[in-house]
Parts: structure tokens; sequence; C-alpha cells
């Protein structure tokens, strides 16, 4: 009988954990952020240290074979390393990080989602920096003095849901590769992380008729109108709307008798074949992306939600948000 042992935790690792944690609680989330004394750490990378103990070494054997150009070389180059270190830290400060305003950001479950960093360089020129969120992929730049750029950062989200972007870290090792300096940021915001759209998307369920709205708009006397008035639905021509009798969000449209019903889709939980909750999470998220395409109005139905029908790009984002958080506790009170 095999007994598995627990792994053993690392060291390293969960000492640059603590740190990090120690610095979002120190410096905590803002709009934006400025580089300064403060909030950018320096160390040696793992040449400098070894650069260090090459130091050792040569001083030792000056020591023991009193070498006078031994002194010279050794203290020479400890004093380009130290000269080094300041340059390092001094490529951070000036820094400003901030993020351009726009909408907010949405992606799907399994793909990237892109960051816009903003960065404004200070007085002087900003050498190698190395801008990445945690767990993404790097990006390099270099930045002239009192320019601004933007840096696109891609990260992939752990699930689906309202997330919080991860810590955002900036660092350089210009110029001679011996110090690390860096700095830790929470980037404001929130990422909307939706299910992953089914491929190929399941044919759309047949829409339904949905019968007329009560209620109509008759002429008054004394009208030249031939046909009695009702609120505008859709699906009717606009030639037939009646432009002096409308308001400004009720427009109002000529119609013989009654009014034909209205067909409408419903994207109903309980009218897909998948059994599991992600897939059909997924097979909903196609359903309302080919449904937003169409003219049609249509309805969400989940298990204990339901999102009346409407179409256009705002009622399919809140659809997606739907699906984006149903089955979490972060998901919006009905």
């Amino acid at each position: 009988m095999r007994i598995s042992l627990p792994a053993r935790p690392d060291p390293a690792r969960s000492l640059r954990e603590r740190f990090a944690r120690w610095a979002l609680a120190r410096h905590g989330s803002a709009s934006s952020t400025l580089l300064g004394q403060r909030n950018v750490y320096i160390l040696p990378t793992r040449a400098g240290w070894f650069f260090g103990l090459t130091l050792l070494v040569l001083l030792v054997g000056s020591i023991n074979y009193q070498l006078n150009l031994g002194y010279l070389f050794t203290f020479a180059l400890a004093g380009s390393a130290l000269m080094s270190m300041h340059v390092t830290h001094a490529n951070l400060r000036g820094l400003e990080l901030s993020l351009p305003a726009g909408d907010p950001a949405e992606c799907y479950a399994g793909r990237p989602a892109v960051l816009r960093l903003r960065l404004r360089g200070g007085r002087g020129t900003h050498w190698g920096l190395l801008a990445r969120l945690d767990g993404g992929l790097p990006a390099t730049l270099d930045l002239q003095p009192a320019r601004q750029v933007d840096l696109p950062l891609s990260w992939t989200p752990p699930r689906r849901g309202l997330l919080d972007w991860p810590a955002l870290v900036v660092e350089t090792r210009y110029p001679f590769g011996l110090w690390r300096a860096w700095s830790v940021w929470r980037p404001p915001g929130r990422l909307w992380v939706y299910p992953a759209p089914a491929e190929p998307c399941p044919p759309l369920p047949p829409a339904r008729q949905r019968p007329a709205a009560t209620g109509t708009l008759h002429r008054q006397a004394g009208s030249d109108e031939d046909d009695e008035l009702r609120p505008w639905r859709d699906g009717d021509s606009l030639r037939r709307v009646v432009w002096r009798k409308s308001r400004e969000r009720q427009w109002t449209v000529r119609g013989a008798g009654a009014a034909p019903a209205s067909l409408r889709l419903s994207l109903d939980w309980e009218q897909l074949p998948a059994r599991e909750d992600e897939q059909r999470l997924c097979q909903l998220c196609a359903w309302v992306l080919r449904a937003r395409q169409s003219a049609q109005p249509w309805e969400l139905r989940l298990p204990g939600r339901a999102l009346a029908a409407a179409s256009g790009d705002e009622h399919a984002r809140e659809c997606l948000r739907l699906l984006a958080t149903w089955g979490h506790r972060d998901a919006p009170p009905a």
C-alpha cells in the first residue's frame, strides 16, 4: 500500500506571496499610482548574487596573495555594482501607472483578457521596462521622457463571473541585470468573464407568438386619420409612424383593426440537451450571441432567474452577465 505524503510548501514562493500581499495592503488600489521611494523595491538577481560571490572570492584571493591590482579590480567592480543599484532604482522612479477610461472589460472563459495599461514617463528615459499581470504574459518597452504609452497586457481568467484584476508588477533590471527593481499595483475596475460560447452553435429554438398588447389609441373626433392609432410594436414599419402624435419614448402608428401577434424567442434552460451546468451555460451564451444578430426579441430563462423579452446590445449584455454570475455568490439580485 502506497502512502502519499503531503507536498512540501515552497519557502521562496510563500515568501513572495506574503510580500505581495503586504505590498498591496500597504499601497491599496487607486485609479493611478506614481512610483517613488515608498513603492519601489529592489533586490539582487541571481546574477547579482553570483556576482557578489565572485567579488568575495576575488577579495579573499587578493588578501591571501597581497595583490594590489586585485584590490583595485575587486573594488572597481564592487563600485560599479553599487552604482548600478542606484541606476536600476531610479529607472522606475517617476513612472505613473493608470488605466484609460472606457467600457467595462469583458471576455469569455478560457480566452485571454486584455488590460490596457497607461504609462507616463518622468524626467528621464525609462529603459527595459517589463510589465505583467500576475499569471499573465509579460510585455516590455522603453519609455522616453514625459511620453505616454498604452501597453496591452494579456491575462487568462481562471473562471467565469465578475472578477477583480490581478496584481500588476512593473519591474526593470537595467543596466547590468545585477539588481531587480519592481513595484506592485492593483488595477482598479473589474472584469466580466462570460461562459465560452458553444461551438458549433446549436440551432435556435422556434419562435413563439406573443399576444398583442392591450389598449390602443383611437383617433380623435375630426381627425383626418382613417385608421385607428396604437402604440409602436416590434416589427412595425416606420412608414406607419404618426410623428406628430408620437412622444419621445412612445411612438404612435396607424393600424387597421387588431394588431397581429408578434414573435419572440425563448432561450430556456430546460430546452437544452446537455446535462452539465457549464455546458448548458455555454450553449445559452451561443444562443444569446446568435439572437443578438436578429431583430426578434428574446427572453432568457434560468432556474430561479429570468429576463423579460427584449432585443439589442444592452439586453444581450444583461443576459451574458446573468450567465456569467449564475450559481455564484456574487450574482446580482433578481
